[in-house]
C-alpha cells in the first residue's frame, strides 16, 4: 500500500462526512474521543451530512454501539488481531486508507498523547492541513469549509482557520472542552465492518511490555475542587501546605508552568495553554500570576479564588475573588478554619 501521496488536485464536492476517531483504552472508549461525538454532531446537522465514529482495533466488537449511544450514525469498525498493539504508524495507515476509500470531509482527533501523534501522521500522508488543540470549531455552509478555532501561543486573541483547498479538514481537540454527549441506548445507527485487507507497513519496533500508571489523585479534568500553585510558591515544599488544603476540601493539587519547569509538580499536573483545560467548581490559584496561558486553561471553571501578595497580579482580573496576602500566612489560617468547621459539624 502506498502510504503517502502528492499534492494531487482535490475534488470537495466527493468529501461528505463527519467523522470521530475513537481511541480505546484499557477501559474502553476514552472519554476525550466520545466528548467529539458533540461538536461532530451539531457539525454535521449545520453541513447537512452524517457523523461516524470510527474505531481501530484487535478486540472492539463490544464497543461498536458506544458511538452511536453517544450521537454518531455510522460507525466504521477495522477488527483485526494484528492491530493489538498501537503503533502509530499501523494504526494511522489504517486510518489513511478509510479516509480514501470514504472521503470524510472532516476528522476530529482528541488532543491525548496518543491523538497528537496520529493526527500529524494522518494529515501528512494525506497531504492535507491540521490544525491543533482547537478550541472551538464551527463551519462556512457556503464553502463546506470548518472554521477550526485555537489560542495562539500569547493566548490573547483567537486564531480562525480553514483548510480551503484540501480534504479531509482534520483538527484535534483539547479534552474536556466540550461535553460528553448524553448517552441514549435507544440510538440506532448503521455499523460498517471494514475488512484488513491491504498489508501493514512494519512499526519497525516491538511491545515487550507495558503496565498502567498508577495514579494517586483523580485527573483533574475530572477533580470538582483543586489548589493549584505557581511560581509565587517559591519552593516544592510550598506545595506540601496546598496538598493539605485541597484534601481537606476533598480536592487535588495542580500547578502552573513555571512550577513545573522548577520541578516542584509533575508535568501532568499542569493547568493551562501548553497543560490541562479544567473545569471544576472551585480552582484556588496560590501564587500564581495569572499568564494568559494560565488563564486560558481555567476558563471554564465555575468559581476562581486568587492568593497572591502582589495586588497588581493579572490573576486578579479573572477571579470571582482575590486575597492580597502572603499565602504563608493566609493558607494555614484558611485550613484551620475549615477545621473548625468541620469539627462543628460532626459534634451537631
Amino acid at each position: 500500500m502506498e502510504i503517502c501521496s502528492e499534492w494531487d488536485p482535490v475534488n470537495k464536492s466527493e468529501y461528505r462526512g463527519v467523522w470521530v476517531y475513537m481511541e480505546v483504552g484499557r477501559q474502553g472508549i476514552k472519554e476525550a474521543s466520545l466528548q467529539l461525538l458533540s461538536i461532530g454532531r451539531e457539525l454535521a446537522d449545520k453541513l447537512k451530512t452524517y457523523l461516524a465514529g470510527v474505531l481501530i482495533g484487535s478486540k472492539v466488537s463490544d464497543l461498536v454501539e458506544e458511538p452511536v449511544y453517544y450521537g454518531a450514525d455510522k460507525v466504521l469498525v477495522v477488527e483485526d488481531t494484528r492491530l493489538t498493539t498501537y503503533y502509530s504508524i499501523v494504526h494511522g495507515s489504517v486510518l489513511v486508507n478509510l479516509v480514501r476509500r470514504f472521503k470524510p470531509e472532516l476528522l476530529l482527533i482528541a488532543g491525548t498523547m496518543r491523538g497528537r501523534e496520529l493526527a500529524p501522521y494522518v494529515a501528512n500522508c494525506l497531504r492535507t492541513g491540521i490544525t491543533a488543540d482547537c478550541t472551538s470549531l464551527d463551519v462556512d455552509p457556503e464553502t463546506r469549509d470548518v472554521i477550526q478555532i485555537r489560542p495562539p501561543f500569547g493566548a490573547w486573541m483567537l486564531a480562525h482557520i480553514r483548510t480551503p483547498n484540501r480534504r479531509p479538514q482534520i483538527a484535534t481537540v483539547r479534552p474536556n472542552v466540550f461535553d460528553l454527549p448524553e448517552r441514549d441506548e435507544n440510538r440506532r445507527g448503521e455499523i460498517t465492518k471494514v475488512p484488513l485487507d491491504f498489508e501493514l507497513p512494519d512499526p519497525g519496533m516491538e511491545m515487550l511490555e507495558s503496565e498502567p500508571i498508577e495514579r494517586e489523585e483523580a485527573p483533574l479534568e475530572k477533580a470538582e475542587v483543586i489548589v493549584s500553585g505557581g511560581r509565587g510558591l517559591g519552593s516544592a515544599e510550598g506545595f506540601e501546605l496546598l496538598k493539605e488544603l485541597a484534601d481537606l476540601l476533598g480536592g487535588v493539587i495542580a500547578g502552573s508552568r513555571k512550577a513545573v519547569e522548577a520541578g516542584w509538580i509533575p508535568q501532568e499536573r499542569q493547568v493551562g495553554q501548553t497543560g490541562r483545560s479544567v473545569k471544576p467548581n472551585l480552582y484556588i490559584a496560590v501564587g500564581i500570576s495569572g499568564a494568559a496561558q494560565h488563564v486560558f486553561g481555567i476558563r471554564e471553571a465555575r468559581c476562581v479564588v486568587a492568593v497572591n501578595k502582589d495586588p497588581e497580579a493579572p490573576i486578579f482580573q479573572n477571579t470571582d475573588y482575590g486575597v492580597v496576602c502572603d499565602y504563608k500566612r493566609f493558607i494555614p489560617l484558611l485550613i484551620e478554619e475549615i477545621r473548625r468547621r468541620k469539627e462543628r459539624k460532626t459534634h451537631l
